[in-house]
């Protein structure tokens, strides 16, 4: 742990929004798999709520309790100086994460979150990129079911690719093939506040339009579209528009341009769901494809989330299908043990703040993707740690 801004910090990783429903599942996961092998401490603004989650959770009483709310620079930045690490899971993060992020950049603490808000990342981007390198922050969006699986399950099949075949990938698509789990009340509160933002101004739009939105100078080849149900001819089975390819494609594209466009200038991406063979399975793209329940009054509201027995009942399986220029083509499989939306999640975001402590000493300051700072680092925590696997097919 030799990285130069992790020197003599007292915490290293802090929960901020640690009373929430998706920041107390973090927050028992350090518990049971951190605690004595790191320092953290879970951060918020009600006191009282954060002792009832420790006492909760069974975490011994010395765990750290330490106040501050999002919209206070001041405290927002002493809980910067103290931490190695700032894990948040306080969403809508454009309502809720600029200070923090500011706060992060300004003064050389790595941040994680579970970002699926496409223009406020590139609103940090140009605002917070260049003050990252310059203090050595390492900023990583994303860090929960979108988009870990694809992000790294592409970057895992484009080095498979290049073992096998000596090639790159210039075209892969992502099947979600198997999905059992309720998506995030963040997700959907993320969703309606990028909505009220695009309804604001019409430049969201058109960065929510683009697939390159997060790799600002570039403007790659038109990519596939996953708007509208299709057939597949060669699996047999119908397709539908996934909800989460809007933040995750644009996310691959980031890497991709962080990583010195390693997949080409060239690559095109594109992701969607199954639904299955026949009659029954156009029926099911076609509802999956009209469905705005995410934007409804009977989304999942941000604090709430499924029992213990829901989550450890969960499970994804993704499939990622790549073509070469020379016509080669090579699959993988990334799958997670638990529900998409919370239990995963969890694990995969204190695995990602943990990782950037243990294993990223070489990646310097900035605004990164997993897959661009972690990689197989990462990958290798999941597999071993957090119940996912990587298998090429």
């Amino acid at each position: 742990m030799s990285y130069a801004n992790h020197a003599e910090k007292e915490f290293d990783i802090v929960v901020f929004g640690a009373s929430g429903y998706t920041g107390r599942l973090v927050a028992e996961y350090l518990d049971k798999n951190y605690t004595g092998s790191l320092n953290w401490a879970m951060a918020g603004r009600n006191e009282e709520k954060l002792k009832a989650v420790r006492e909760e959770i069974g975490a011994n009483e010395a765990t750290p309790i330490l106040l501050a709310d999002a919209a206070d620079m001041g405290a927002i930045e002493d809980l910067c100086k103290k931490s190695k690490v700032i894990l948040t899971t306080v969403g809508p993060y454009q309502l809720y994460g600029n200070e923090l992020v500011a706060a992060c950049a300004k003064t050389g603490a790595d941040y994680v979150d579970l970002c699926g808000e496409p223009a406020w990342m590139r609103q940090m981007i140009d605002a917070h990129g260049a003050t990252a390198k310059s203090s050595g922050a390492r900023i990583v969006f994303s860090c929960g079911f979108d988009s870990i699986p694809f992000d790294l399950g592409v970057q895992f099949l484009q080095d498979a690719a290049q073992d096998k075949f000596n090639e790159r990938a210039n075209e892969i698509h992502c099947i979600v093939r198997k999905m059992k789990g309720t998506f995030s009340g963040g997700t959907a509160a993320s969703l309606k506040a990028t909505m009220a933002a695009a309804f604001k101004d019409p430049s969201v739009i058109e960065l929510l339009k683009n697939p390159f939105a997060l790799a600002p100078g570039f403007d790659g080849p038109r990519q596939p579209s996953g708007s509208k149900p299709k057939y597949d001819e060669e699996l047999g089975i119908w397709l539908a528009p996934f909800v989460m390819a809007p933040i995750n494609t644009k996310n691959v594209h980031r890497s991709n341009a962080l990583l010195g466009h390693s997949y080409g200038e060239d690559f095109k991406y594109s992701e969607m769901v199954a639904t299955g063979p026949g009659v029954a399975g156009e029926k099911t793209a076609q509802a999956v494809a009209s469905d705005n329940s995410l934007m409804g009054e009977d989304a999942p509201k941000p604090g709430e989330g499924p029992t213990k027995e829901e989550r450890e009942g969960g499970h994804y399986d993704v499939l990622f299908i790549g073509e070469t220029a020379s016509g080669k083509t090579i699959s993988a499989s990334v799958t997670g043990d638990m529900d998409p939306g919370y239990g995963s999640t969890s694990k995969m975001i204190a695995e990602a703040a943990a990782c950037l402590i243990d294993n990223c000493d070489a990646i310097g300051g900035g605004i990164w993707t997993p897959a661009a700072a972690m990689n197989g680092a990462l990958r290798e925590r999941l597999v071993k740690n957090a119940g996912l696997t990587f298998e090429i097919e």
